[in-house]
């Protein structure tokens, strides 16, 4: 793949007259774990919901790994996991069910043994119904899917909403191990903190437009001198 893993050309996103995202221009290269940053209702989820073609856009182009998210989405989702920020899988089935049939889509080779790995490490029980569960469970439910196929890239909608801190640590350490091996990670949150200690570009978005495109490092910096 030549050129950037998500480019975003001029994107617009209008529900009727009221403003969904503006004139969005991104790039993220591969490998990147790569943070976009803002508050609630800036225009975050619509962004990513136009990357996994749930929404169509009002104007301009988004492209995965130089494929166009409408056009190409069904070979774009082979190779892509994501983590919405309403965890809400199949309630009807139990955690195991839900798993399997996810390694059954993806045609995961060593699916079970990953989804053995992957819920030992988040403490899920895999017996539970997704319905019983708490809302940090079905949060761990959501992380162990979009890793399940061993995506390129990661996309992930304020993926720490409902986790404990212990499992907010067990996940970034996944995350970096990820990311070492080669998967591209695009961090979408509120919380300016989680994004300082993942990432190393990020994007500020408010009000559906970007206003700033920095390296994790300047914008301490910018902190630092505004504190003192």
């Amino acid at each position: 793949m030549s050129g950037p893993i998500i480019d975003i050309t001029d994107l617009s996103k209008f529900y009727g007259t009221a403003r969904g995202i503006e004139h969005i221009n991104l790039e993220i290269a591969e490998g990147e774990i790569f943070g976009f940053i803002g508050p609630n209702g800036a225009g975050k989820s619509t962004t990513i919901r136009i990357l996994m073609n749930m929404i169509f856009p009002t104007g301009g182009s988004a492209r995965i790994m130089g494929m166009d998210v409408i056009r190409e989405t069904k070979k774009i989702k082979s190779q892509v996991g994501y983590i919405p920020s309403d965890a809400c899988a199949y309630s009807s089935m139990d955690v195991h069910e839900f798993l399997e049939y996810c390694i059954r889509f993806y045609k995961v080779a060593n699916g079970e043994q990953r989804i053995s790995d992957l819920s030992e490490m988040f403490e899920l029980d895999l017996n539970r119904k997704i319905s019983d569960l708490s809302m940090g469970n079905r949060k761990k439910v959501s992380i162990v899917q979009s890793l399940l196929h061993g995506p390129k890239l990661l996309i992930l909608d304020e993926p720490t909403t409902g986790l404990d801190p212990l499992m907010q640590s067990v996940f970034f350490e996944l995350l970096r191990s990820e990311n070492k091996k080669g998967m591209t990670i695009f961090f979408s949150s509120h919380i300016l903190s989680e994004v300082q200690m993942i990432c190393k570009r990020v994007a500020i978005i408010k009000e559906g437009k970007i206003i700033q495109l920095e390296d994790i490092d300047n914008l301490r910096k910018k902190q630092l001198k505004k504190g003192t």
